[in-house]
Order: structure tokens, then sequence, then C-alpha cells
């Protein structure tokens, strides 16, 4: 494997931002985004109005729109200013560790891997350990094709700076429901549906657990993986993973028309805790009603965690 540490990254974005115009812009204009807070069943939501984020959440990722442009993800179509760190996994993995243009985190990088592949975590779960270990300072999160994901035909993740998501630091209502000496692993069990929460020191025992997860989880009709995002750190040598599990791409507010709109394509960031209104309208009228209603849409319920728990028990 390659070299890639905090550091490496933390000297790739002074670079960037002292030679590239449009991201240096874009970084500044964070510290002038509007957020409030909402609180929604006990945890607390930071809403940010953040207008360079409507690249991506009004994205078009039907079949027809992917096909008809240019991958921006893959180095020919990429800026010429827009440097990166390339990062050799294995032989056949390589990936670049680029800063993202349109920052969400006041640190955001964009990771993509070099041949043009589809978005499918299966068989990457590894690589996305490997980051964490690596990149300390960030969280490493992954947007499935149909969750979030505004590049599907190119698999990447993503990392932010830790400590920005309120995920990362409320304390939520689990219930563990199997632990031993390297792994823990909980059930979310109110204030958020859908979430599975691992805490493991061990690696090959992470990856495991992936599997039994993915292998359990519905394919839905036409699709090739489960629908689900997922956010992973390391910290004094132990990996903390949540599996946001959903069964829904986007809200039923982000079609309709009018007052009734809202434009939010909830992804790995809003989950979190940070919901992106690239619209001052949905910034302004956003209720904890509306964010119940689109996590209630998108995420499974309770009960179907609890069922797929049971499956789990079963097999770990």
């Amino acid at each position: 494997m390659s070299e890639l540490n905090s550091e490496m990254v933390n000297e790739l974005f002074k670079e960037q931002l002292g030679s590239w115009k449009q991201a240096r812009d874009n970084y500044e204009a964070l510290d002038r985004v509007m957020t409030r807070e909402v609180s929604v069943d006990g945890f607390m939501f930071k809403i940010q109005f953040n207008p360079a984020r409507i690249v991506s959440s009004a994205a078009k990722v039907d079949a027809k729109s992917i096909k008809e442009r240019n991958c921006f993800l893959c180095k020919e179509n990429r800026p010429a200013v827009q440097k990166g760190i390339d990062f050799a996994f294995d032989d056949k993995d390589h990936y670049t560790v680029l800063i993202n243009p349109f920052p969400i985190f006041k640190r955001h990088l964009t990771i993509p891997l070099e041949e043009h592949r589809d978005q499918l975590i299966r068989g990457r779960f590894n690589v996305m350990l490997e980051f964490a270990r690596r990149l300390t300072d960030f969280t490493i999160f992954y947007n499935g094709p149909k969750c979030g994901a505004s590049a599907p035909d190119h698999f990447h993740f993503q990392a932010g700076i830790k400590g920005f998501l309120p995920i990362e630091s409320s304390h939520l209502n689990t219930k563990t429901f199997f632990s031993d000496s390297e792994i823990t692993l909980e059930q979310v069990v109110s204030g958020l549906p859908g979430i599975i929460i691992m805490e493991s020191s061990s690696g090959s025992k992470a990856e495991d657990f992936f599997d039994n997860l993915y292998s359990s989880l519905e394919i839905k009709e036409g699709e090739r993986e489960p629908m689900l995002n997922i956010l992973c750190s390391y910290e004094k040598g132990k990996w903390r993973i949540v599996f946001f599990l959903r069964k829904k791409h986007r809200p039923d507010a982000f079609f309709k028309e009018g007052d009734e709109n809202i434009l939010i394509s909830p992804a790995s960031v809003d989950l979190g805790g940070v919901l992106i209104t690239p619209l001052e309208k949905d910034f302004v009228k956003l209720t904890a009603k509306d964010i119940n209603s689109i996590l209630s849409e998108v995420l499974i319920s309770y009960d179907e965690l609890e069922t797929i728990v049971k499956k789990l028990k079963l097999i770990i």
C-alpha cells in the first residue's frame, strides 16, 4: 500500500486552496452559511443553507442523464487545477484523494477509484476501514447508488473532518444485540430509525459482520445492492461504523411543486444530523414534522430493523 495520512491531506488542502479559486471561494463561503437547529425526537439536527450544494442535491441520477454527461470523477474530466494524492490499496484498487470543491465540511474530501466502476460497496468495505485507519482526523462515508450518491456510475468514498456530524457525539438510545471482546453491535431503538452501530477493534470481524449484514438486506428489483449509507471512523485502535438502512432514494416532497416542494436528497451527512438545504425557502420552513416525515420515508422502520437483527443473531 502507498503512504497516506491526515498530515498529507492537510498539505493537499493548503496547496489546493492556494491555487484553485473556485474551491477557495466555496470553502470561505462556509464561514457565511446560515445554520439553525431543530430537535426531532430528542435528536438535534443542524440545518445548513448551502447554495453551492445544489449541484449534488438536485443531481440527475437516472440512467439516461448519467449516460449523457461526462463523469466528473474520471481523471480526464476533472479540472486541470485539481490535484490529489494517489493511494494504491492493492494491485487492482487505486484511489485518488481529492478536496471536494463543493464542501459541506471545513475539510471535505472525495476519494474516487481510479477506474470508472459502478458505485457498489461489496468487496470494498475493507478499503473504507483502511481509509478510516489512516485518516484519523476524518470520518469516511459511503453513499449507495440510490442513497445520495451524485455519481452512481463511479465508485467513490467521501470524508469530512471529525466532530461535525451530530451523530458522532449525540447519545442515542440503543440496544446491544451482540458483543464480545473485539466487537459490539447495537441497534438504535428510538430517535432515528433504521440504524445499526458497530464498534470493533478487529478489521476482519468488522468485515465479516458487514458481509452478514449485506446478505441480510433486501436488494430491490432492478438494483444491484441493498440501499444503505455508511459512516466510518477510527480512534484509539477501534472502528466505529454507523449503517443507515434504507427503503427509498428521495422523499415525496423532493418531487412536489410549489410550496410543498422540499429539495432534500438525503445522504450520509443528512442522516448523520446535518440537513443540507441548497434553497433558502427550505432552510426557513423546514420543521421537525417535515424532517420526521423524510426520515420515515427513506429509512426502514424500527420493526423492519428488528426483523433484520433477528436474522443477524442467527448467523453471527
